[in-house]
């Protein structure tokens, strides 16, 4: 696995166009690469539709939202994931914010990169398990309709906590910081992207990307 730089240095809002920046991005992406790994967990459930929701009768829980019913509609099974960089990722920004804040803020965002390169992999490790599968597009809590509270009981879903070592604060956001959780689903059929593009954000409005006349990219 590598870093992709170029979403390192959108994260930044740096584009493509400063070869220093580039070049700096590039050796602190080549240190969190042979410091950290990223570390992944997955489940497959499977799905009850019921007023309300989508139930997932082994975790005892519902994905609400209109997001989940669309993204669901034609799968039979939903598999959670979670992917984090661990608490090492968080003392290493903390030492290098100390040292040098130019270069904390491009391994910041070198270790989002490297949190959706981690998710990357657990979803060709889903694939390659369930090659007669289809898989939708991946949709975490926060995204779209589906709460942001949703992020707890994933986690305890997975046993997150204890295999991975990620906890949900009072705010619902996941600690260590570079940690993800999310949604897949199997169908029988392919799958379009249902989700990709501004359209489906909830935080469109408030996009710091679209300020600046750019995209996140997803």
């Amino acid at each position: 696995m590598k870093i992709s730089i170029d979403d390192a240095v959108r994260y930044m809002g740096a584009g493509k166009g400063n070869p220093d920046i580039r070049l700096a991005t590039v050796r602190i992406a080549e240190e969190l690469e042979q410091a950290i790994q990223p570390r992944f967990t997955w489940r497959c459930f499977s799905l009850e539709r019921k007023e309300g929701g989508i139930l997932l009768p082994e975790a005892g829980k519902m994905l609400t939202g209109t997001l989940a019913e669309r993204m669901l509609e034609d799968c039979g099974t939903a598999v959670l994931m979670a992917c984090t960089l661990g608490a090492s990722f968080d003392a290493m920004l903390r030492g290098r914010e100390a040292r040098d804040m130019a270069e904390a803020v491009m391994l910041d965002a070198c270790g989002s990169a490297w949190t959706e390169t981690g998710c990357d992999a657990a979803e060709a490790e889903i694939q390659a398990r369930f090659s007669d599968k289809y898989l939708t597009d991946r949709f975490s809590p926060g995204y779209g309709d589906l709460p942001l509270e949703s992020q707890g009981w994933i986690l305890n879903a997975l046993d997150a906590g204890r295999r991975l070592g990620i906890t949900v604060n009072s705010s619902h956001l996941l600690i260590p910081a570079k940690s993800v959780t999310a949604v897949i689903g199997l169908a029988e059929k392919p799958q379009g992207a249902k989700i990709r593009g501004c359209g489906a954000c909830r935080i469109r409005e408030n996009c710091t990307y679209r300020e600046r006349g750019m995209t996140c990219g997803v």
